[in-house]
């Protein structure tokens, strides 16, 4: 999978693109993340990529032309005006994301469709937001939670994270995401490992036992358990799915 990623501040991702899963899902080459400075699509000699909102206000505002004109470039779309979209809608191998808080919940089945794409694209808002001009160029805007942040790159990070852990090659044991919380609207159940016993607290004794099918029914007793107490949303989700 390709996954660009238009932002003001390329060296936030230096970190989190260089260590762990992701650093062996790029050498693999199962990965192809470029990042992309907006301000290269300036036409100023200031490299202005934001002004002040029409009408006043605080803040600043991203502006639409070097949006429009990396897209443009980036997707090699041939664009007449700014009124026509980059990207259609229809193209689902190609998702062109505008991180904003007033997008579409990102939750696990999201996930899941994402990472079905061949291509994403996203667009990390900053200071008050973008242009509302950029959003007929996209293709969804997702939101992270009910909270502001002061930028969109660590959105797009948690989007590349989960999306990058769910392509075949990225995690090692494949097994591993199937039993994770969100999976079958459930939370996990709870894991153990040595020492046996800490502090007083012990390992159930159902997980040395040794017997897999009673393991497996007291995991998910656990799951049921613990998603009823913490997330009885998810549980309703489930009985009306």
């Amino acid at each position: 999978m390709q996954i660009d990623i238009l932002t003001l501040f390329p060296k936030m991702f230096d970190g989190v693109l260089s260590e762990s899963m992701l650093k062996r899902a790029r050498a693999k080459r199962l990965l192809d993340i470029r990042v992309h400075n907006i301000r290269d699509w300036t036409s100023d000699k200031h490299k202005t990529a934001d002004d002040y909102p029409y009408g006043g206000g605080p803040g600043m505002v991203i502006k639409v032309e070097p949006v429009y004109r990396a897209l443009r470039d980036i997707l090699k779309g041939k664009v007449t005006s700014n009124q026509k979209p980059v990207t259609r809608k229809k193209d689902k191998k190609i998702r062109v994301i505008l991180l904003t808080p007033q997008g579409e919940r990102l939750d696990q089945r999201l996930v899941k469709e994402l990472a079905k794409s061949k291509r994403l694209v996203l667009i990390c808002g900053h200071y008050e937001g973008v242009d509302e001009r950029v959003r007929p160029l996209v293709t969804d805007e997702v939101s992270i939670g009910d909270y502001i942040l002061t930028c969109g790159e660590i959105p797009a990070t948690v989007i590349i994270d989960s999306v990058a852990r769910l392509i075949p090659g990225v995690v090692g044991d494949p097994k591993s995401i199937m039993c994770e919380s969100f999976e079958k609207n459930l939370l996990e159940y709870p894991q153990y490992t040595k020492p046996r016993v800490f502090k007083g607290m012990a390992v159930p004794d159902v997980l040395t036992s040794g017997d897999h099918g009673a393991i497996e029914a007291w995991r998910m007793k656990e799951a049921v358990k613990r998603t009823k107490k913490r997330r009885p949303d998810l549980l309703a989700k489930e009985t009306h799915g």
